[in-house]
């Protein structure tokens, strides 16, 4: 019976896998120059896919970033450099099609945030250990101390 329920179970699994295996093949486009299509991985690399946004432009299977490397592979057939393609794409997208944008004023803020809010966080706390160091702890006497003992015993 348990090699049945196992063998049960492991039919779906069998064929989601051949299935996987047959549509990754189909998946792969290929173009007829392969200086051109391994010019466009380079550079699809480099740029962020519009809709996934966390992936690269290469990875992505998304409709839009298959239209936008078909469109990438046409620019560079007609003969156009990696350049002016990424700037095709920037004037079309903006700056958010980059994985690296370039350093500008609209830019700042992302380039040097991190070390801003560092900054704002080193000094709250050394601000919080230097009033540490100046606080007096309150002094307490013989007598506080024996009321708490007393209350301490009453409750055993």
């Amino acid at each position: 019976m348990k090699v049945f329920l196992l063998i049960l179970l492991a039919l779906p699994v069998a064929a989601f896998s051949a299935e996987q295996t047959a549509s990754l093949k189909e998946a792969l486009p290929v173009s007829d120059e392969p200086a051109i299509e391994q010019r466009m991985v380079n550079l699809a690399e480099d740029l962020r896919c519009l809709v996934c946004q966390n992936e690269s432009l290469a990875g992505s299977h998304a409709e839009l970033a298959e239209d936008l490397r078909k469109e990438i592979r046409e620019q560079m057939k007609a003969g156009k450099s990696d350049k002016e393609v990424i700037d095709y794409l920037t004037n079309r997208y903006g700056d958010f099609v980059l994985y690296r944008p370039p350093l500008k004023p609209v830019t700042y803020l992302l380039w040097f945030g991190p070390l801003l809010f560092l900054g704002i966080g080193g000094s709250i706390w050394y601000a919080t250990l230097r009033r540490r160091r100046t606080m007096q702890s309150a002094e307490i006497d013989e007598q506080k101390l024996a009321v708490a003992a007393q209350l301490l015993e009453e409750k055993e």
